[in-house]
């Protein structure tokens, strides 16, 4: 199934990134600021698919054991 959250993140990411290259933006500016904002985002977001998906594992295991 697929993320759409990410996959949201992942737009808004690519379209401000290409802004910025082309207008040669500064760190300071909002955009830039909300391409860090979605950075974390986007970290905290695997971190949790990745936790789930350890406790999926974990739980799987101990059903069969």
């Amino acid at each position: 199934m697929a993320d759409l959250y990410l996959k949201a993140l992942n737009s808004e990411r690519k379209a401000l990134w290409a802004e910025c290259r082309l207008k040669g933006l500064a760190k300071d500016t909002p955009q830039r600021q909300r391409i860090v904002e979605i950075d974390a985002l986007l970290a905290a977001h695997k971190a949790k698919q990745d936790g789930a998906k350890q406790d999926g594992a974990k739980q799987d295991g101990k059903k069969s054991g």
